[in-house]
């Protein structure tokens, strides 16, 4: 393993192995003059110069058990991360919150400022969070998933990002990303519902961008009501989506039911 991957690791990566070539890149330093925690002493990423292929995204995937390094499509090398605007977080931060309360405390402040209207489009739900949706069911094993739609992402010229993670519902807490910061300006939280996603819906981080963010889903909801209450979940990790999308839960829910991609993206 490189030295400047091995950099990305608190215990430099020992006992980790990664078995791919990998393209030019540099690691990613926070710059100390925008990130939160001033005692972050190691790089938050690793960025490749240059676009790279879904099959390589696929391959390091496969090799995250052994490498412990999660990829990720990052869109554009000139993006705010790459001149280390970035705020990183340590996994174990995500283990103070959970999905559910989180979701029901967005529902509540949002509930507490809006009008009649407003609240009108979070039929058939109204005021009163939902909670968490049931799981879905597996159609395919995540990873071959995550892989097809890296391909997918891969199309548009997208550099390589890896992060030390354990999970790939990590990667964006550990590599400080900041592009929900108009949302909720911390992105643990966040990355707790990604965690639940994964266990619930086979969900695994695929790509993101500057305010956007693509998952794959290996057990999206197929039934009506079923896609509603997922929607609902989404509104509170994404209103933008919904609300300068669709506008409604319903219509949304519809956008979702049975597939095997989920996209977002912040005002």
């Amino acid at each position: 393993m490189p030295p400047e991957i091995r950099e990305l690791f608190a215990d430099d990566g020992e006992g980790r192995s990664l078995g791919v070539d990998l393209p030019e890149g540099a690691a990613v330093w926070p710059d100390p003059n925008f990130e939160r925690r001033r005692d972050h002493r190691r790089p938050a990423f690793w960025l490749s110069d240059d676009p790279v292929s879904g099959e390589l995204w696929a391959r390091l995937r496969a090799e995250h058990p052994a490498s412990g390094l999660w990829p990720l499509l990052l869109e554009e090398s000139v993006q705010p991360w790459s001149i280390g605007q970035i705020a990183p977080d340590t996994a174990a931060e995500i283990d103070n919150f959970r999905a559910g309360d989180f979701m029901d405390e967005v529902w509540a402040d949002w509930v507490e400022q809006a009008d009649k209207d407003q609240i009108g489009n979070l039929e058939p739900f109204g005021p009163v969070s939902p909670g968490l949706a049931e799981p879905g069911t597996l159609v395919a094993e995540p990873g071959v998933v995550a892989d097809w739609y890296a391909k997918v992402l891969s199309r548009n010229g997208t550099p390589l990002g890896l992060v030390a993670a354990d999970r790939g519902a990590d990667a964006l807490a550990v590599m400080g990303w900041q592009g929900a910061i108009n949302h909720n300006e911390w992105t643990v939280p966040l990355a707790a519902v990604l965690r639940s996603w994964e266990e619930r819906f086979g969900v695994l981080v695929v790509g993101a961008g500057f305010n956007t963010l693509e998952l794959s889903v290996a057990a999206p909801p197929t039934g009506g009501l079923h896609a509603l209450h997922v929607a609902a979940e989404h509104w509170t990790f994404c209103p933008d989506s919904i609300i300068q999308g669709p506008g409604t839960l319903e219509d949304y829910a519809e956008q979702i039911r049975g597939k095997h991609a989920w996209s977002f993206w912040w005002d």
